[in-house]
């Protein structure tokens, strides 16, 4: 979803632009680093994995284009608040750079767009990884060979990723193993990524699924229509407190209620030790217009409130680790969620300190 490429005027990242999905694919060209903060403000590129990615790319592309790479790291970083992959990615390629430095600017530039293409392919190995440790638990939470009922919630799949995902990347291997029975698509307010995204991925996959607006994720529980919850993840706190889209704490809520697995699906770089807990989780407040205009894929000009509405929009919301049942990284199942096994993988995959 994010590709590196030479132009005759230098280097150039190219996003496919989510904010168009599903009506049609058209390509975001970046060639400077305020053109992607943009991108990713606006939500043309998001998802955390891929965010970090981006962040990477970013860097290289200032320094390969001869501007202050130290300048572009700190305008990427402050750019989303929340998914923590963002500024790892930013400061694996700044730290090359910065290595580099004294060999001369090309060899710098060169060793950021090294990192970033190192964090890229390793991020799609973990995808590949997290699908594979993702079923093998739902085989084990969920015996029987009936097929698994997933619900899932916003969007985990290739548009969040360097490779098919975290969360959804789970779903499309019990699809591919013949152990997918549905998957329930929660069409995400106010932006509607599971509508607009998760649907488009599912559709693209040959994924048995079915939308359902927001509120009416309760009555699936009560009707005995879910078998387990799977989401993906923007930040991870020491404790094991998870940010994700807001709307995924109900469904912890609900699916603890109603004894069903709510499973956690990210790469150990969602993981910051450096937050204590869920309440030192910053939570990006998006504009209030996003939910009494919609826009983008939603209708230009769409009014859905009166005029001078005040709405309150944030982005995540921070579900507490005793409602998570597992945690799935590439390196494996951690469940129970504890601050101990969160502490004992992030030492098994070296992960840094980010805040």
């Amino acid at each position: 979803m994010i590709r590196w490429e030479e132009s005759p005027g230098g280097p150039v990242l190219t996003l496919l632009d989510q904010t168009r999905l599903p009506a049609e694919e058209v390509r975001l060209v970046c060639a400077d680093v305020p053109a992607l903060v943009r991108a990713i403000q606006t939500l043309a590129v998001r998802g955390a994995p891929l965010l970090g990615i981006a962040g990477a790319y970013g860097v290289a592309l200032a320094a390969a284009r001869g501007r202050d790479a130290e300048e572009a790291a700190t305008l990427l970083e402050r750019s989303r608040p929340t998914a923590v992959n963002l500024a790892y990615g930013v400061r694996l390629a700044a730290d090359a750079w910065r290595a580099s430095a004294g060999e001369g600017a090309e060899r710098a530039a060169g060793a950021a767009l090294a990192a970033a293409r190192e964090l890229h392919r390793r991020d799609a190995e973990a995808s590949s990884a997290m699908a594979g440790h993702g079923l093998a638990l739902l085989d084990e939470l969920l015996p029987g060979g009936g097929g698994h009922r997933i619900l899932t919630h916003c969007n985990t799949g290739a548009l969040v990723s360097g490779g098919e995902g975290t969360a959804f990347a789970v779903a499309l291997a019990a699809h591919r193993a013949g152990r997918l029975r549905g998957l329930w698509v929660d069409e995400t307010r106010p932006l509607l990524q599971g509508a607009r995204l998760t649907a488009y991925e599912a559709a693209r996959n040959g994924l048995p699924y079915t939308l359902l607006t927001d509120n009416a994720a309760g009555s699936l529980f009560t009707a005995g229509e879910v078998d387990a919850v799977l989401i993906g993840a923007d930040r991870i706190a020491a404790d094991g407190s998870v940010a994700n889209k807001v709307g995924s704490y109900p469904l912890a809520v609900l699916a603890k209620y109603h004894r069903v697995p709510f499973v956690v699906v990210a790469p150990t770089t969602t993981i910051d030790p450096g937050t204590a807990d869920g309440a030192s989780i910053v939570v990006e407040q998006r504009p209030g217009r996003e939910v009494t205009e919609p826009p983008g894929a939603l209708g230009e000009g769409l009014v859905v409130a009166p005029p001078g509405t005040r709405a309150y929009n944030p982005a995540f919301d921070v579900t507490p680790p005793e409602l998570v049942t597992a945690i799935v990284t590439e390196e494996g199942v951690l469940s129970p969620v504890t601050g101990d096994g969160i502490a004992a993988l992030c030492a098994r995959s070296r992960q840094v300190t980010i805040s």
